[in-house]
């Protein structure tokens, strides 16, 4: 036998009421049970609560919801009901209602109201409901009858929150029931109960649960069922946790401690009765009866996973007293909760050094002040002394915790939730766990706890799905085809590599765009080109919702970088990733504040790393002593792994004695193909022609973006060098850096043309042929147009190719070479991408 147990959005309106009928009849529960315990109608209980209050002030308008309360009743006996047994219904209403208004008077003639009568006008909730439902379920064919609980359930004179006593309790449900045979179902009031002296009381908001719980142990049930509108318990709260998914069986102590820390699906006190008996509690969902829900038992099979689920409390203050005069002293915490129990606060977490110089603990922000005064009370003496210092309140904070029974067996544990959040850049403040290693909680800043809950989650729960939250900044050549590269690839990766890409912000040069839920890579370009609002456009892999005022939108607006910054640090997403695809010394100057957010950073932008040589320290030393990625491979080369080939060389012991470089791929495609056929100016407008220059060569022939890549690799090297102190041979006459257009250039260019074919002429005449290119060594970096001979392997590059030759300890006799598309768009969006598939495989 089983009994059951809705809540208010279970029994809140017609459609509802019709699905617990269908459940009540269905073969899983005809005959087998024994009673159905129901909270009040949605929304009742807080409305009952108003009217109370609005009495107290002596306003009126609580006759108003009196109204209300009585029209929603009569609505559902109309809906269900017909003739006497609708008259009879409305009677019993308008009846117990007539009650409700004497009581509201009566408030209202005194001008206060007691926790006593705040009870006693909240049971009518559930009296209300369970008599109505007890009509309906028999006019639809199961035979039932109303049980007002109040004389069966016994509970101390606590108002507001009774405790009931089991004895009492027990007793008098099972000798209702053994005196009757053939009840019919019993319909029950959960949350309420009454004193030995009949007093009515409630078991504290959620109380219902426990009603049930209580009924089913004293009749020594095979299961309680507990019927709400969420599928069962999930590893974590779902309006947090998109990823949040049910679980399907749940120890009681797990259960306890999921609820105790802000799990809503059950209220905590439930499982004592139902633990004691040893009986199974079942969690389903009214709105999907086809879903077998979470059973709660004692010895709940292991599982796939090393925790159970994550649970919060969403608002805490923490309260911290230390000094000396605690060190070694027997009886201080005693003093320090006893002074708390004394004013009747509750503690939510403890903390205590393994020095004794200090304690913290948790509570409600309501009690912080008041045990603050508790603790000043309690240790006036020794704070006058100076051997306590006085209590340390900090607000604005949250609890996370970690629970499951295998935490016990599985070593690494702590490690991966804490490194989950430091990750994340979310700072602990606190931190608590029981010898029984069933439960890991830390104390957090209240705004990291979405964030924090999302890591943990993906952490242990994603089966190695790893994902990164991007922003990317620039969709121009490079961030445009970075854009392509994702929407073409980001479905294999996530299913072959378990790597999501979520594009959650983008922004040109002019305008910036989010969408939390994620943005369609495809679509982003277009959305950024208009300036008003699009609606109907579904973020990526989420449809457009229908015409309930709900459509997905999304809104660009004009760019401001600190508002992209500003934006992206308060979606405070776990695993975000700025990327920078422009090349505007602005956006790399605001990457230390970034950096110092905890979010990892990915750019092919030269200008930081070129830029002033403490800011490159500042950016590379901070993310390697605090661990957030900072990745740059694209600076140098494109897509060729460079910069991390001579990180891996330095990590190793290695030592790099020369580099020698083509960095430029618009020189190495000019003097590749300057063989003589045909002039340098010639040679020159064909290469702007197929787009190997900047619109202005002279941007390209200046060498200044090969002499960043030098530098870049020279600082990678260790060497302590400013921009103005590499060296930089000039290839054009200084006429052509003043011409005042292109045209005037290539003008200009021309007169030179006998100038440059002399010196190719020379070198080809000894077998050799002209290369420009970069040469660090010995402490300093220079870029010059050289003579190669033809066993050079400078002489074996085509077309744009770069090539970096490496001369270290290791590689003395023969360098290593690294050769290949050093630029085009292709290969840089494509390192980029690299990069931030990277990112992800650290999250790990």
């Amino acid at each position: 036998m089983i009994v059951l147990k809705f809540g208010g959005t279970s029994v809140g309106s017609p459609a509802a009421i019709s699905r617990i009928i269908n459940i009540l009849k269905d073969t899983d529960h005809a005959g087998k049970t024994l009673a159905v315990v129901v909270s009040a109608f949605s929304g009742v209980t807080d409305s009952l609560i108003d009217m109370a209050r609005r009495a107290a002030a002596a306003d009126v308008s609580y006759t108003e919801l009196v109204n209300a309360l009585e029209g929603r009743h009569k609505e559902n006996a109309t809906r269900f009901l017909k003739g006497e047994e609708r008259k009879a219904a409305i009677g019993d209403i308008q009846s117990t209602l007539h009650e409700l208004r004497r009581i509201l008077d009566g408030i209202a003639l005194l001008g206060e109201r007691s926790a006593r009568t705040t009870d006693l006008v909240m049971s009518f909730g559930e009296r209300l409901s369970a008599a109505l439902l007890a009509r309906i379920f028999t006019v639809n064919g199961i035979e039932a009858a109303f049980l007002d609980a109040r004389p069966l359930v016994r509970t101390n004179d606590n108002f507001g929150a009774a405790r009931y006593l089991p004895d009492e309790s027990f007793a008098a449900i099972n000798a209702f029931f053994s005196q009757r045979k053939k009840l019919p179902l019993q319909v029950v009031t959960g949350f309420i109960g009454s004193t030995i002296e009949g007093q009515t009381t409630t078991l504290g908001r959620g109380g219902s649960d426990l009603s049930a719980a209580i009924f089913g142990a004293a009749l020594g049930v095979g299961e309680v069922e507990i019927w709400t509108d969420v599928d069962g318990i999930l590893t974590a709260d779902p309006r947090l946790v998109k990823t949040a998914f049910r679980i399907d069986e749940i120890s009681y102590i797990e259960a306890m401690e999921i609820s105790h820390f802000g799990a809503k699906v059950l209220f905590p006190p439930t499982v004592k009765p139902a633990l004691e008996k040893g009986i199974p509690i079942v969690i389903r969902n009214t709105f999907n009866p086809e879903c077998k829900g979470t059973r709660i038992v004692a010895d709940a099979a292991a599982g796939n996973y090393p925790i159970r689920g994550i649970s919060s409390i969403n608002h805490v203050a923490l309260v911290r007293i230390q000094g000396s005069g605690m060190v070694g002293v027997a009886g201080f915490s005693a003093r320090v909760f006893g002074a708390l129990a004394h004013k009747g606060i509750s503690v939510i977490l403890i903390s205590q050094s393994s020095s004794e110089y200090s304690i913290c603990f948790a509570v409600l922000p309501e009690d912080a002040h008041r045990s603050d005064a508790a603790l000043k009370e309690e240790f006036e003496q020794e704070m006058r002394a100076g051997s306590i210092e006085k209590p340390v309140v900090e607000k604005e904070l949250s609890i996370i915790a970690v629970v499951g029974s295998r935490m016990k067996s599985t070593s690494g544990i702590s490690g991966k939730v804490f490194h989950a959040l430091g990750r994340n850049g979310v700072n602990v403040v606190a931190i608590a766990q029981g010898s029984s290693e069933l439960n890991i909680s830390a104390v957090i800043a209240r705004q990291d706890e979405g964030k924090a809950l999302n890591a943990i989650h993906e952490a242990f729960f994603l089966a190695g799905v790893r994902s990164v939250n991007l922003f990317l900044m620039g969709t121009g050549l490079i961030g445009g085809t970075l854009l392509d590269q994702i929407a073409g690839h980001r479905e294999i990766l996530a299913d072959k590599d378990k790597i999501r890409i979520n594009l959650i912000g983008a922004a040109n040069s002019r305008r910036m765009i989010f969408r939390r839920d994620g943005l369609d890579p495809k679509k982003v370009k277009a959305l950024l080109k208009d300036e008003g609002k699009l609606a109907g456009v579904p973020a990526a892999g989420v449809p457009a919702a229908g015409k309930n005022g709900a459509e997905a939108e999304c809104a660009s607006e004009p760019l401001k970088l600190a508002g992209f910054i500003k934006k992206m640090v308060s979606l405070n997403l776990p695993n975000a990733c700025f990327c920078d695809c422009t090349a505007s010394d602005d956006v790399s100057a605001a990457y230390a504040a970034i950096l110092e957010q905890s979010i990892p950073i990915v750019t092919p932008n030269k200008r930081a790393n070129s830029g002033s040589l403490e800011y490159y320290r500042r950016l590379t030393s901070y993310s390697r002593e605090r661990g957030i990625p900072y990745l740059y491979e694209t600076t140098v080369c494109a897509g060729l792994p460079v910069i991390s080939t001579l990180r891996d060389l330095f990590l190793t012991g290695d030592r790099v004695r020369r580099i020698e470089a083509v960095l430029s791929g618009t020189l190495s495609y000019i003097f590749n193909n300057f063989d003589g056929s045909k002039p340098f100016s010639a040679l020159l407008r064909e290469a702007k022609a197929k787009g190997y220059t900047e619109p202005d060569p002279r941007d390209d022939l200046n060498a200044m973006d090969a002499a960043r890549k030098a530098l870049i690799l020279a600082r990678e090297c260790g060497l302590s060098l400013e921009f103005a102190n590499v060296d930089i041979e000039s290839i054009l006459p200084a006429a052509c850096f003043k011409a005042k257009d292109v045209d005037a250039f290539f003008k200009e260019l021309e007169k030179s043309d006998a100038v440059f074919e002399k010196r190719r002429s020379e070198a080809a005449a000894k077998g050799m042929a002209l290369r420009y290119v970069a040469v660090i060594e010995e402490g300093a970096a220079k870029l010059s147009l050289r003579s190669e001979n033809a066993a050079s392997p400078f002489r074996s590059l085509v077309d744009s190719d770069n090539i970096v030759v490496i001369t270290t300890d290791r590689y003395s006799k023969l360098p290593m070479v690294i050769k290949g598309p050093g630029a085009g768009a292709q290969v840089t969006a494509g390192g980029v991408f690299a990069d931030i598939v990277r990112i992800a495989r650290t999250l790990v």
